[in-house]
């Protein structure tokens, strides 16, 4: 059930009456909700019915899933046409998260925490790629020789005769580190050696990376924190969910919800899953039509799900590509090095960029009680997932994944 608001009109409902923002010209249609505010989005924007009528789950990403359910017009129009926003109003704060939907204009601040392999190669992505909407990009790390090497050797990267084309790097303290629109956490506690006998890699790093991230979310707490939260430490996706539980924890132990949202809080993982699957789809052509009709869901890691094509789906085909994509990191490390490279890049820096540009890009977003990659994309009326008619094999294997991530935090 619901209130619906459209430049003044609202809709009888269960809901105890709430104050509504005032009507003005341009205000997105709202339906609100009732859900667990600690299990979910605050704010979303809705593309099919079970969007609003279902809680959040992998059913989500299927538009197998559809319902046809009894919603007002105005509601049916809004949503078909993309204009919608989903608001939960058991969240105690769900005003101030429909205020985050204001966009802002001009070039964003970014701050990267930890300059160390993945930071340092992050870091030189956004210099050289970022100029459009990035103004300056401040970094902070525990090794100050680090950061004094990474500010001078950023400031010396320039067009000629067009100095002001890229975006500044300069040191950030760390009181100051939530002073920004985009927090990037990529900081880590231990990475295994080359030629350990550690098979998953991403999951040993969990126990020593989530009292990290927990730290740093509380900090955002208490600075009040309206930007992204970004996290590309591994592994990543249990690692987002960390962060919002532990940002919400009040002095009591209790959710309280008096932290981050959880729409600001997303990970950055799947970009190079997704970048390798199109490297091996060229390479065999038995995988080519991944490059015009395949997807990425899940985590960095295992429990990943390639499809080499969600309307041709072969499930065979598509989870020997998994396969593929999945230990591609350990042929690297077979070679004598650390695969931090590809991942830096395209899991950090591209999917940055397009987040800032409000494109589709390759993350993970708040769904239910995990955090999800799929192709996304931030719009003003809300974090949108992509929908599609999924295969019944292929959302098997999305239940799998989730039932997998659900267990880890």
């Amino acid at each position: 059930m619901y209130y619906y608001h459209d430049r003044g009109r609202l809709a009888a409902s269960p809901l105890p009456d709430l104050p509504l923002p005032p009507a003005e010209a341009g205000l997105p249609a709202l339906f609100l909700t009732s859900g667990d505010p600690a299990r979910g989005r605050t704010v979303w924007r809705p593309t099919a019915h079970h969007h609003l009528t279902t809680p959040a789950s992998v059913a989500w990403l299927d538009r197998n899933t559809e319902e046809e359910a009894e919603l007002p017009e105005p509601v049916l129009s809004a949503l078909n046409d993309g204009t919608l926003t989903a608001v939960n109003v058991r969240h105690p704060r769900w005003e101030a998260a429909l205020e985050r939907l204001t966009p802002k204009t001009g070039k964003k601040r970014v701050h990267l925490l930890a300059v160390g392999d993945v930071g340092g190669t992050l870091l030189t992505a956004l210099k050289l790629l970022g100029g459009d909407c990035i103004s300056t990009i401040g970094i902070c790390d525990l090794n100050e020789k680090a950061v004094e090497r990474w500010t001078a050797e950023m400031g010396q990267i320039a067009w000629p005769w067009d100095y002001g084309a890229l975006p500044e790097v300069e040191p950030v303290t760390a009181d100051r580190l939530f002073a920004c629109d985009v927090f990037l956490f990529a900081a880590t506690k231990s990475i295994p050696p080359v030629g350990s006998t550690v098979t998953d890699v991403r999951m040993a790093q969990f126990a020593a990376n989530c009292p990290l991230v927990e730290s740093f979310a509380r900090q955002a707490r208490d600075a009040h924190f309206q930007g992204l939260f970004i996290v590309l430490s591994d592994p990543v996706d249990p690692l987002c969910r960390a962060a919002f539980l532990a940002s919400n924890t009040g002095p009591n132990g209790q959710w309280d919800g008096n932290g981050l949202f959880a729409e600001q809080v997303q990970g950055f993982g799947l970009g190079v899953m997704n970048a390798r699957a199109a490297y091996f789809a060229k390479q065999d052509p038995r995988f080519a039509a991944f490059l015009t009709e395949g997807r990425s869901f899940g985590p960095h890691g295992h429990g990943l799900v390639i499809a080499n094509s969600v309307e041709h789906y072969d499930d065979e085909l598509s989870q020997e590509l998994t396969h593929q994509v999945e230990t591609a990191n350990l042929r690297i490390r077979d070679l004598g090095f650390k695969p931090y490279v590809a991942p830096a890049v395209s899991s950090g820096a591209m999917q940055l960029l397009l987040t800032l540009r409000g494109q589709w890009r390759c993350a993970s977003m708040c769904l239910g009680d995990v955090w999800f990659g799929a192709r996304s994309r931030l719009t003003e009326w809300g974090g949108e997932m992509e929908c599609l008619p999924q295969p019944p094999a292929l959302r098997a294997r999305l239940e799998e994944t989730e039932t997998l991530l659900k267990a880890i935090v």
